[in-house]
């Protein structure tokens, strides 16, 4: 739609919704979203936080006279370098440089100086993965400068805090009133991808971007013991402001089982109770399954290791995503951030021994399967009450069919929705290494990013190894993050002795990263590096051999060999197709010739059993 075009239907939605609705618009700027859903009244205990727009250290976001504003890059920064400059409990750190050349920062909160205490637990707190998702950055920015300033330097007495207000900079630059139509607030959104068009929330595995290699950087640095990331919903109306979630949640599986357990024990009863005495509505990260029927069900969204969630579930780094709600108000929805990190400092200080346990034993462990390609299990694993908000339905004259209508009022009858948890669909063993050839430093190189351990070869080495034939890989029809996935459902096993060049690793599985090592290198793992396509080469057929050549070999192979013969005859009467197919049938013999290329469908990348 054209720019005076949607102005105008934006004047004139404005002006045609109900008394009801208007109540929920205080004002008619340009960046209001009549479209959406009225907002519940609120009016939490946490506005107490709030400071005044006289106060020297206010921030941008409280000086908004609607609490609706995020201040850009620049003056973001130059908020922070103030309060590094006023205050030693602050410091800033770069660890690394955007696309578009700008620097990723973290501010350091701790009464340690430089170098941070190491029997303090660490929280890393990460905003702006999704930029126009920016609560974090705000809720940050107020809780650094009252434990600067007003009093809250306690929280610092027995953990350390670490901000990443903004990790997708240059996304975060991209801004507009129309980022996000689907979000009630900040007024100017970034933009949910990076510079170079890439989701960060999908690169946890495979580390394509700068922002996620030096986010990886700072986790191994510092070691946090809790990650919490922080992000706003899309989807379905519901009443919670502050949802949130871990792998593992109330019993479900985890790779980090310790942890997942003192997360729903020592973390969540004690978070859920701290956000509601401020005024908030915790609950639990969920999905509806049906846009059109808001009471089918929900879903855990899926367990998958390229998301925050699921990576910190197979690196044993506790991790927490939480998704506040996105038609609640930016004000609300910050504050409601701002007591989830100072309650979780808290915890961090008291509870902190206890996770440090749970964390030393889910890195201990060593299944020798490893679950992956988990999918939405098609059968309910329980039934939970919901606080759902009241809808009707309506015929729509734009899309010719029935569409929701959220009315903004809380439904007084709890919702018993169907839970929906996710199952593998594949079990991959755990074998002994994998060797990795020396051609593939790019490989290695994102291996090493991640932290596994490995041992570099200085001189060749010729090691019986089980090699993987890929019989039947699938390109994809589009591009997922600049990649064309490749699928393969069926391998089969090839025992050779293989000469690794110097340069090639070693890499063992019994190592704390052990379960990424598998998940990353088998090639049937959705996460591996070869289902992302960055192992295609394999699939490249190089020498071939001429018709006029193969035919004649084909028949004297006919002649001399009976076994085979029987075996072709067989296929012929099993398959039409190939029976019509010349060159098939050719292409079948050239297979069992010593001139076919032995590496067509040789993934390079071997096991050690």
């Amino acid at each position: 739609m054209r720019p005076l075009l949607f102005s105008a239907a934006l004047a004139a939605l404005v002006s045609s919704v109900s008394p009801a609705m208007s109540q929920t618009l205080p004002n008619t700027a340009p960046w209001d979203q009549p479209f959406l859903p009225p907002a519940p009244d609120w009016d939490g205990a946490s506005r107490a936080l709030l400071r005044d727009a006289s106060d020297p250290w206010v921030t941008a976001f409280e000086a908004d006279a609607e609490h609706d504003f995020s201040p850009d890059y620049a003056d973001t920064r130059a908020w922070f370098d103030r309060l590094d400059a006023a205050s030693d409990l602050i410091r800033i750190e770069v660890f690394g440089t955007s696309p578009e050349g700008r620097p990723i920062y973290a501010v350091v909160a701790s009464k340690d100086g430089e170098t941070l205490d190491p029997s303090k637990p660490v929280l890393l707190a990460q905003a702006g993965i999704h930029p126009g998702e920016i609560d974090g950055k705000d809720a940050g920015m107020m809780l650094l400068r009252d434990i600067a300033f007003y009093g809250r330097d306690d929280l610092l007495d027995g953990v350390n805090l670490i901000l990443i207000p903004i990790l997708s900079v240059d996304g975060h630059e991209r801004a507009s009133a129309y980022s996000r139509p689907n979000q009630r607030g900040p007024r100017i959104q970034g933009w949910r991808n990076t510079a170079t068009n890439q989701n960060l929330n999908r690169d946890y595995m495979k580390l394509d971007q700068a922002e996620m290699q030096a986010v990886r950087g700072l986790v191994l640095k510092y070691q946090p013991d809790l990650y919490v990331d922080i992000h706003v919903t899309d989807g379905m109306d519901y009443q919670y402001d502050v949802t949130y979630g871990y792998n593992g949640e109330d019993g479900a599986y985890s790779r980090s089982p310790a942890t997942a357990t003192w997360l729903d024990t020592a973390f969540k009863p004690v978070m859920n109770a701290a956000l509601e005495a401020q005024g908030h509505i915790p609950g639990q990260l969920v999905f509806g399954i049906d846009d059109a029927n808001p009471r089918a069900g929900l879903s855990d969204g899926g367990l998958g290791e390229r998301f925050s969630n699921g990576w910190g579930s197979a690196a044993h780094v506790p991790t927490i995503l939480i998704e506040n709600h996105s038609l609640k108000p930016h004000e609300q929805r910050v504050l409601g951030t701002y007591v989830f990190l100072e309650t979780a400092l808290t915890l961090l200080a008291t509870e902190g021994a206890g996770l440090r346990t749970a964390i030393a034993a889910d890195r201990a462990l060593r299944p020798e399967q490893i679950p992956a390609n988990f999918v939405s299990d098609p059968t309910p694993v329980e039934t939970r009450a919901f606080k759902g908000i009241l809808y009707e339905t309506y015929d729509s004259p734009a899309s010719g069919r029935q569409e929701i209508r959220w009315l903004g009022q809380a439904d007084p009858e709890l919702w018993q929705m169907p839970f929906y948890g996710s199952r593998p669909s594949l079990m991959l063993d755990r074998p002994t290494a994998y060797w990795v050839p020396a051609h593939r430093a790019d490989l290695i190189a994102r291996l090493r990013l991640h932290g596994i351990q490995m041992e570099t070869l200085a001189e060749p080495r010729t090691v019986p190894v089980q090699m993987l034939r890929l019989n039947d890989p699938v390109l994809a029809t589009r591009t997922n993050e600049a990649h064309v996935a490749v699928t393969v459902t069926s391998v089969t096993p090839v025992e050779r002795d293989w000469t690794w060049p110097a340069g090639s690793v070693r890499i063992p599985t019994d190592q704390p990263l052990g379960d990424v090592v598998v998940l990353l290198l088998e090639p049937q793992s959705s996460e591996s590096f070869f289902a992302w396509g960055m192992i295609t080469e394999v699939l490249n057929r190089v020498e071939y051999i001429e018709g006029y050549a193969i035919a004649p070999l084909a028949e004297a192979m006919l002649a001399a060999d009976p076994a085979l013969k029987a075996e072709f005859e067989a296929r012929l009467a099993a398959d039409p197709a190939f029976a019509a197919n010349g060159d098939a049938r050719l292409q079948w013999f050239y297979e069992r010739t010593p001139f076919a290329d032995d590496r067509y469908r040789l993934y390079p990348i071997a096991r050690e059993n």
